[in-house]
């Protein structure tokens, strides 16, 4: 079963974490919405994920994950020294969502919004909802 990764469409740090995850994600194993869009949305209802989490937002085996619980369980599955990072599962979330939080409350400050979007290749337009 793939999994799926919701992420905001407008911060040029998802963007380009979802371009990460693509590059080390060979098998195609998650597939991409964005938050705005419509059936990110409609995945949000149907899993009844809280509207005002704003997170990364991870969906595999009928559950969803937020925050660093989602970001280090897509590192699991990613090739490389990546699938290390599910070794950070041991510290107690409230911690690890402490950087996370941090990390996404200042993203548009840090790393900007996109005014435009990108075309992706075919190939990679398909891993897309």
């Amino acid at each position: 079963m793939n999994k799926i990764v919701l992420f905001d469409g407008e911060c040029h740090f998802c963007d380009q974490s979802v371009q990460f995850i693509i590059k080390r994600d060979p098998n195609a194993n998650f597939k991409f919405a964005s938050i705005q869009s419509d059936i990110g949305r409609q995945i949000i209802r149907d899993y009844n994920i809280p509207l005002h989490i704003d997170s990364l937002i991870l969906i595999q085996d009928n559950q969803f994950y937020i925050k660093s619980t989602a970001a280090l369980r897509i590192c699991k599955n990613l090739k490389g020294v990546w699938k290390i990072g599910v070794f950070f599962l041991l510290i107690p979330t409230p911690i690890r969502d402490l950087v996370y939080d941090d990390i996404a409350k200042n993203r548009y400050k840090w790393f900007g919004k996109k005014e435009v979007c990108e075309i992706p290749s075919p190939e990679i337009k398909k891993r897309f909802l």
